[in-house]
């Protein structure tokens, strides 16, 4: 359930017309007897683990089977803890309908999305029970990418794959291979991507948070460990100053024709919300995205890479400049970028991001995986891949997460909105009146507010509406104003006044055990 009603009227249908794209990308097959429910890939008809895992970030609101996907891959998992890529049970291009399962070798990115889409599940169900039977198998996956030899470097001490473009799935080849190179070989050119140290940092995390719930708290100081250390080796041998540096290599290999110190790749929003960028980083990061835009003559700057690599040098030559993961703009980009801006400050950026997708969709009906940068969306014919969906659920629920987790604040912390960061950002907005209510389909659980600002009496009011909630508030002031008093059910609380970058929020923490009343106050900074 998502709904939200503002005084202009206009993200009311932004969140249906997603609900609408994400109902069209859901996949049902039976494996070993068994029904399974996920999101598929908008490029193919098959269940991916890395685009279900990503989708689920905006499908928990509608979608009540969130736990068949995970636990069937997890029923999959190989003895060394290799989670497989994708399942499908349709005809593609033999016409036998197999069940079919398939590891892409280059791939050093589905161990951590696996454990992404587990905790994701376990959030919206919140059954403690089944996630403590998959911490095993979690565990295995990213130990597997620890330790495998083509997954880690354990010079860096960081994951390592072959030289794909970002987190996609062929490598460069040297013009070796007549066509995409999806296996690994004795002339693999190696090297480090940012994605899978931010991916990996991530669900270290995360596990750590599932191994202290369900009371094991050394297994979670070992994780908690574990993902320090990363953190710290990753922004030392990635980070550029600007940006993280698309592909730190360990196999020495030139390509001609583009400049790859300045190839600004697509998972570095993504390293922002994962966690990995400090805010100094992240500041860097939404700095260098917003100079391209201004340098651009691209319709955003939802870039898969820019600059592009040469037309053709991955194997086919529909992979020209500007054309896929090779230079297309991709709003899961734009949806990621959005969510990062949201948090570090930049929320008039962000709103800027979710507005220009907004009023896209809004005129056109239909959402692509990539466009070209003049705007025109992608087709089967321009594109390497079997389908070119106009319900594209990658980028769609990326930008979801960012309208949701960004504009109206809303973050699930536990499960179930026991614990729950409530950060509104209509103050950048020219809204004065907004009511969100959040719940997952899974569970039925729910989280809601209902705000209004009074910009002449200066004061901010919000109803809070939850089930026995643990909340921290973290309002959104108008630009050049502070917190100077703050209430909460009527009688005056502890708070802070936070600075974030050049915005200024209102923090306080309590216990909601079915409503609160909030009322801030500011004036002039």
């Amino acid at each position: 359930m998502l709904h939200v009603e503002t005084s202009s009227g206009r993200w009311a249908p932004f969140c249906d017309q997603i609900e609408a794209f994400l109902r069209a990308d859901t996949v049902d097959l039976q494996i070993d007897g068994v029904p399974v429910h996920g999101y598929r890939s908008p490029d193919s008809p098959a269940l991916w683990i890395r685009d279900h895992s990503d989708i689920l970030r905006g499908g928990i609101y509608w979608e009540a089977d969130v736990q068949s996907a995970v636990a069937c891959f997890a029923a999959h998992q190989s003895a060394s803890g290799r989670i497989y890529d994708h399942v499908t049970t349709q005809p593609g291009a033999e016409r036998e309908n197999w069940e079919k399962w398939v590891r892409v070798p280059v791939e050093a990115d589905v161990e951590y999305r696996f454990v992404k889409a587990a905790y994701l599940a376990w959030q919206a169900t919140g059954h403690d029970a089944w996630i403590e039977e998959l911490l095993p198998a979690l565990e295995r996956a990213l130990t597997y990418t620890m330790t495998h030899p083509w997954r880690w470097d354990d010079v860096h001490g960081l994951p390592k794959r072959a030289y794909t473009i970002d987190t996609w799935d062929f490598d460069y080849t040297a013009g070796r291979m007549p066509w995409l190179n999806f296996q690994i070989t004795d002339d693999t050119f190696w090297g480090l991507m940012h994605g899978d140290s931010s991916g990996v940092y991530e669900s270290t995390l995360l596990l750590a948070q599932l191994y202290e719930h369900v009371g094991q708290p050394e297994d979670a100081a070992r994780w908690r460990e574990t993902a320090a250390g990363l953190r710290e080796r990753a922004n030392e041998t990635l980070f550029n100053g600007r940006f993280y540096s698309h592909f730190h290599k360990l196999t020495p290999v030139t390509i001609d024709g583009v400049d790859e110190s300045e190839q600004l790749s697509l998972s570095n929003p993504m390293a922002i919300n994962r966690g990995l960028a400090t805010h100094e980083i992240a500041v860097a990061i939404l700095r260098e995205y917003q100079r391209r835009r201004a340098a651009s003559d691209a319709f955003a700057e939802w870039y898969s890479i820019d600059p592009p690599f040469p037309d053709g040098c991955f194997g086919d030559d529909k992979l020209v400049a500007g054309a896929y993961v090779n230079g297309g703009i991709m709003p899961l980009v734009g949806g990621e970028l959005a969510r990062a801006a949201f948090a570090h400050g930049f929320e008039g950026y962000g709103l800027a991001t979710l507005e220009q997708y907004r009023a896209m969709i809004a005129e056109r009906g239909e959402t692509y995986l990539w466009y070209f940068p003049d705007g025109t969306p992608s087709t089967v014919d321009t594109s390497t891949s079997p389908e070119a969906m106009p319900t594209d659920g990658w980028g769609s629920s990326a930008m979801l997460y960012a309208f949701v987790e960004g504009l109206c604040g809303i973050q699930d912390q536990a499960h179930t909105y026991r614990r729950v960061r409530c950060a509104p950002r209509w103050a950048a907005t020219d809204e004065r009146a907004a009511s969100v209510q959040v719940g997952y389909a899974a569970s039925d659980a729910r989280f809601g507010y209902d705000y209004a600002h009074d910009a002449d009496a200066r004061t901010i009011r919000m109803t809070l509406n939850a089930d026995d909630a643990d909340v921290d508030l973290h309002v959104l002031l108008p630009d050049g104003c502070h917190p100077t008093a703050m209430t909460w059910d009527g009688a005056p609380v502890d708070y802070e006044s936070t600075q974030i970058e050049d915005s200024t929020y209102a923090d306080a923490h309590g216990a909601v055990p079915s409503s609160a009343h909030i009322e801030i106050q500011y004036a002039d900074a």
